[in-house]
């Protein structure tokens, strides 16, 4: 495909009419009228070959390939306004921008509600948009991020992009007050015959991947989307869960829940803030992660950006309630 032969305002024409379904609808979302509507709907025909909305009675529909172009459609012209939008130069203190960030509960929790601190005194005009980590990021990462600023997620999951490491946790275990088969430490005997609450999404189930290293298979008997949730599963149960440290000090104080080591070697979470390379250049966006590097080392002392995990030490575990 030669670009230089494209009309990139055909890109905008396609998006609203395979949205809108409709010419005069989609003109007057763009600013055109019915009969120019009409030849860019003529003209996109001819370049693909395909009548891409086909009349059933008093509407269209859209044909299988309209079909498959329109949440395309809507990711080209995401993608454009990101490069058309993009700074040579960037003023936190006087500029305003919106930043979205896809993230998992615990990313928002422990980096993103750190960052957004740091940004309400240093760059009152900026706002940060946090959306839910959608399973698309694990099918098509570069796809995915193109809409975006960042997702925030630990290695493991994703590679293939740039990214910057933020900060390291570990993982811990939850068990109720009241839960007798307990003492003071679990044990592998523990893990493998007590019930578990799990933190799951259909392309990342940390404690399973975990246990299954070890040749646990858990018995899962409640499933949750956020880990925030987890020690409230937990309570006035007996089962086990998998938590990050950084969340399981706040779990101690917000549920009758005890904090324990887990009995094995479970690696640990390197966060990370992965971006797609359109933004490389955008000086805003340059920013966003120069102050996400400096937030990082705030919590670990390890703000480098890289393309690779790095590792350090964690800290000491919370004790019993």
């Amino acid at each position: 495909m030669n670009l230089s032969r494209l009309d990139l305002n055909l890109v905008v024409a396609l998006r609203a009419l395979l949205q809108e379904r409709n010419v005069t609808r989609a003109g007057e979302r763009i600013g055109l009228s019915q009969p120019a509507m009409s030849a860019a709907l003529a003209r996109l025909r001819r370049h693909f070959g395909d009548e891409l909305l086909a009349r059933t009675g008093n509407s269209y529909e859209l044909t299988p390939l309209g079909l498959a172009l329109r949440d395309r459609s809507v990711t080209a012209c995401d993608l454009l306004e990101r490069v058309f939008s993009s700074q040579a130069d960037f003023d936190p203190a006087a500029e305003s921008r919106e930043f979205t960030l896809f993230s998992a509960d615990y990313g928002t929790a422990v980096f993103g509600a750190a960052l957004a601190r740091a940004l309400h005194h240093e760059a009152p005009g900026i706002r940060l948009t946090f959306q839910h980590t959608p399973p698309s990021v694990v099918e098509n990462p570069a796809t995915a991020l193109s809409t975006v600023d960042g997702l925030l997620m630990p290695h493991g999951v994703i590679d293939g992009l740039p990214a910057v490491d933020l900060h390291q946790d570990r993982w811990l275990c939850l068990v109720a007050d009241d839960n007798p088969e307990i003492g003071d430490e679990l044990t592998l005997d523990h893990l493998a015959r007590l019930p578990w609450a799990v933190y799951q999404r259909p392309y990342d189930a940390p404690a399973a991947r975990q246990l299954s290293m070890i040749g646990i298979s858990p018995r899962v008997e409640v499933s949750v989307q956020t880990f925030q949730l987890l020690p409230h599963m937990v309570e006035g149960t007996s089962r086990v869960a998998m938590i990050q440290e950084r969340l399981a000090r706040r779990a101690a104080r917000s549920a009758a829940v005890r904090v324990l080591p887990c009995p094995f070697e479970a690696v640990p979470v390197q966060e990370a803030l992965w971006w797609h390379p359109v933004h490389a250049q955008d000086a805003a966006h340059i920013w966003l992660r120069q102050k996400a590097a400096e937030v990082g080392a705030t919590l670990t002392g390890n703000g480098h950006e890289t393309a690779d995990a790095g590792t350090q030490g964690a800290g000491p575990a919370p004790g019993r309630r």
